[in-house]
């Protein structure tokens, strides 16, 4: 079992800019899958908990820490983790850190640093437990405190072999919103997902729809700063001027 952390600590919820790769047969630190999902989190779901502080890790962050000889060396260029109670990483296990697109799976962790405890949820058994566990390891060291490796062996499993950034979305955001975020926090929660089933396409239509509402959005804001009908007078900061067909009310 698990004990969520108290909601009275005045933390701060951070998200640092990212440059995910989604795609799950996965090359490594690039495009969409991931961004996307985690920054519709931060500023549609994480706004709602200001007094939470969890640290949704970007991947190539994420994999610079597994691969550094040196975890304390990153400190400047990680995140602040003090104050932090829980980081989600993506984990991927591309060898070749020379290789800007590598590696073919990718894995979640979770981890509790106020429980000292990390969740490593793989879609496809354990083939990426090796990775989580160097990265938990680094991790141990970057913030001077041991951590318990637990392998999610009733992680849901992928079908096929290019889901796996799917898989990685959609337990984020359901470990964030309802294991964390909204669950009773007096009481004891398992981290389990033995009951929990996920459907790939189920949660690449999501992610597409998300893309789009933002793609509208954002055409929407550019239409109306640029809108040749915004009146004048919202552009000026002159107050308006008594018009001509007025004059004659001046002279009386």
């Amino acid at each position: 079992m698990y004990v969520l952390p108290p909601r009275s600590h005045d933390t701060q919820l951070t998200h640092p800019r990212q440059s995910h790769s989604g795609k799950s047969a996965s090359t490594a630190p690039k495009p969409p899958f991931i961004l996307t999902p985690t920054r519709y989190l931060e500023r549609e779901e994480l706004t709602g908990y200001p007094k939470a502080s969890i640290v949704l890790l970007r991947p190539s962050m994420s994999y610079m820490l597994m691969n550094s000889a040196n975890p304390l060396s990153l400190k400047e260029v990680l995140p602040n983790f003090n104050g932090t109670t829980h980081i989600f990483l993506p984990i991927n296990d591309a060898v070749d850190v020379t290789q800007a697109e590598g590696g073919s799976h990718w894995s979640l962790l979770l981890v509790s640093i106020i429980d000292g405890v990390a969740f490593h949820y793989d879609s496809m058994s354990n083939a990426n437990d090796r990775e989580g566990r160097s990265t938990t390891m680094k991790l141990e060291q970057l913030l001077g405190k041991r951590l318990r490796y637990i392998p999610m062996n009733d992680s849901p499993q992928q079908e096929n072999g290019s889901d796996c950034g799917v898989f990685v979305c959609v337990l984020m955001r359901h470990l964030l919103l309802k294991r964390l975020l909204r669950a009773d926090a007096s009481r004891k929660i398992s981290m389990s997902m033995r009951d929990t089933h996920v459907q790939a396409k189920d949660g690449r239509r999501t992610m597409l729809r998300v893309i789009e509402d933002r793609k509208k959005e954002g055409e929407r804001r550019r239409s109306r700063s640029h809108s040749p009908y915004r009146p004048k007078s919202s552009q000026s900061k002159s107050p308006p001027r008594i018009g001509e067909e007025n004059e004659d009310l001046r002279s009386t």
